[in-house]
């Protein structure tokens, strides 16, 4: 790998690790506000709505200078939405508005990840051969689900009653920093987390790519987005890989949250303890991944596609499982399970991406895809829990839904190969 790789790697890893952890204290948050269980998931919906509502205009910009100068500026938007969450919270406002502010503070953060996104796969396409793009997918996604369970720890080891009271007891002298609450001394420490992001984005190398120049106006963004978005679900690979990475993001979204709520009602853990369950399947997520970018090549991305029925079948054995072992097993076999098939998808997705349109308005497209899939699968499950719902009842129905659409999606593959027994030569082929 080229040694810029690795400078990206270092900056998407504390970005992510920051993005992962202010997740858990705005969560800590709005239980500290004794606020009901659907809100919860509201957080991770602003978060993703930013990127549907960006989508059309995230490409252009990150095509329009160099890609380490985009995620410095967008690493610096999370670090406004941060301190928004921060100082709004500390001047104790009224319970529902503290919400609604958590929510705003952390769709801002949301903005700057839209921003972020297609500068970070983008530059990989730049960087990197296409027979590169699979191992090099695989460490950047393994080394992003790394950031998760780590983040989602650290989010968890900073309001934890322990730690939290630790850094509640350091004094600032002619600093009034309002800092009274567990979450509001986690977001300080995240905080800092995101400025040594920063500071890897400014060490970013230029890959000398340039593009035409960016359209700015608006109607006319739209347009070329769209066309874009058709463009991808038009390709025979485009469709299959976009349909896959799109169900696979909501999914795991929606198991974060799943995952949270489960170890709260089936196994009776505060949000700190909670939390881990989170890394722990994320920790499999990155055995999933680091396997397939050791064994899988863009050629055979296809042939994963099975994995992805499987880890619908294994989520549905959640509420069976009771005791720690058993439970650590089961979520890292289903990290495991959608790390393996969802490396290879998402290198195919960026190569057809990258041979059809641009770099940046590709994963432009792709985010705008999965993050509508997590607004709709999110909703859905706030909806589940605001209507009383057991965790165990609405586990076995999001199982069933992942389970059902991967097979479809396998049916629509085989369709398309029958129309086309050629369609595998033309993965791996560069623009001309």
């Amino acid at each position: 790998m080229k040694r810029g790789f690795y400078t990206i790697m270092a900056a998407q890893f504390f970005s992510s690790l920051a993005d992962n952890a202010l997740f858990i204290a705005a969560i800590a948050l709005i239980q500290q506000l004794q606020g009901p269980a659907w809100m919860t998931p509201m957080v991770k919906w602003g978060f993703a709505v930013s990127y549907v509502a960006l989508a059309a205009f995230v490409g252009a910009f990150a095509d329009a200078m160099p890609k380490g100068k985009v995620m410095f500026i967008t690493n610096t938007i999370k670090i406004v939405g941060c301190f928004i969450i921060f100082f709004f919270d500390a001047i104790n406002m009224p319970g529902n508005t503290e919400f609604w502010v958590v929510f705003f503070g952390y769709m801002i953060v949301g903005i700057g990840a839209a921003m972020y996104s297609p500068a970070k796969y983008g530059i990989l396409t730049e960087l990197l051969p296409a027979e590169q793009l699979v191992k090099g997918n695989g460490w950047i996604e393994g080394l992003t689900v790394v950031s998760i369970i780590l983040g989602t720890v650290l989010g968890g080891a900073l309001i934890s009653p322990k730690v939290s009271a630790v850094l509640l007891s350091f004094d600032f002298p002619h600093l009034n920093l309002g800092i009274d609450t567990p979450p509001e001394a986690a977001i300080i420490v995240i905080a800092v987390v995101y400025a040594i992001a920063a500071a890897f984005n400014l060490a970013i190398p230029d890959t000398g790519a340039r593009y035409p120049k960016q359209e700015t106006n608006p109607v006319r963004l739209v347009a070329d987005f769209w066309h874009c978005v058709e463009t991808l679900w038009r390709d025979k690979l485009g469709q299959i890989s976009l349909a896959v990475t799109t169900l696979f993001w909501g999914a795991g979204a929606t198991l974060q949250l799943l995952v949270l709520e489960w170890g709260r009602q089936q196994l009776g853990l505060r949000l700190d303890q909670a939390s881990i369950l989170m890394g722990v399947a994320a920790f499999g997520t990155v055995i999933g991944a680091v396997i397939a970018g050791r064994f899988m090549s863009l050629k055979r991305a296809l042939w994963v596609l099975p994995f992805g029925v499987a880890m619908g079948f294994a989520v549905m054995l959640m509420p069976l499982t009771f005791s720690k072992p058993a439970v650590y097993a089961l979520l890292i076999f289903v990290g495991g399970l959608g790390g393996f098939f969802v490396v290879p998808m998402n290198a195919l997705l960026q190569h057809r991406g990258h041979v059809l349109l641009s770099a940046g308005h590709s994963i432009a497209v792709q985010n705008f895809n999965e993050q509508l899939n997590i607004l709709l699968m999110v909703a859905s499950y706030s909806v589940m829990l605001s209507m009383g719902l057991h965790i165990n009842t609405i586990i076995v129905i999001f199982g069933s839904i992942v389970a059902v659409l991967m097979l479809a999606i396998m049916h629509w593959n085989r369709v398309n190969h029958q129309r086309n027994p050629n369609l595998d030569a033309m993965i791996g082929m560069e623009k001309h």
